[in-house]
Parts: C-alpha cells; structure tokens; sequence
C-alpha cells in the first residue's frame, strides 16, 4: 500500500476507464485496478462508494448498452434497494470509472474529472 491509495473499478472495454487508469499512472501512482464486471459488487460495496459520492443508485445506473430497460429500473419509480439489488446481479448497470483516493470517491466522468482526486497531476497524457 502507498501513502496515496488509489482504487479504480474499471472496465477495460470502456474509453473513459482507459483514459482514467492511464491518467493515474501517468501521474506516477500504481493504482489498484478492480475490473467490476469480472469481480463483481456486493451490495455494502455499492452503499459504501454512494455514501462517500453523497449519490443514489440511480445517479450511477448505466443505461446504454446494459439491461436496465429491460429490469424496469428507468421507471422513476423504482426504488434504490432495487436498483442495488439489481446492481450486484447485473455489474455492468454501474456506470465507470469509480475512483477512490485519499481526496474522495467520484465517477470518473469525463475522465479528466479524475484530476479533483490526485495530489499530483501527470506532466502530460494523450486520450
């Protein structure tokens, strides 16, 4: 561990979580890359990261290309613990990339908003 963990639930099929990770290593840090379709979320996982956000589900559900249409979870209706529920069932309703830092926790969205979470910024980074 350094003395600036960084974490970040990435999905290496998408732009912006390449843009985010290589970011953060461009900055010098060695960050923990969590690939969240593959690992996973559990529901106390999610809790804790929208806490640390001050979001709800709904603010971080992904909507294209996953089925949260199909789930019924656009209907405003529908509740946050269903849309969790639905989260740790389907990992990829979770839009990416979070990250977390000493600074805070935030959906990395663009990916330059990853800047506000770092001590240090890269000297140079091409998208």
């Amino acid at each position: 561990m350094t003395d600036f963990p960084i974490t970040i639930f990435h999905n290496p099929a998408c732009g912006t979580s390449r843009n985010v990770v290589g970011i953060v290593r461009a900055a010098g840090y060695k960050p923990t890359v969590v690939e969240y379709l593959k690992a996973g979320w559990t529901r106390e996982q999610l809790v804790e990261l929208l806490a640390a956000m001050a979001l709800r589900p709904r603010d971080i559900l992904r909507e294209k290309g996953t089925p949260a249409a199909e789930l019924g979870l656009l209907d405003p209706s529908v509740q946050d613990e269903d849309i969790l529920l639905q989260m740790v069932a389907h990992p990829m309703l979770v839009n990416r990339p979070i990250v977390a830092t000493p600074l805070g926790v935030k959906l990395a969205r663009p990916s330059g908003a990853v800047l506000d979470l770092l001590d240090r910024r890269p000297e140079s980074f091409t998208k």
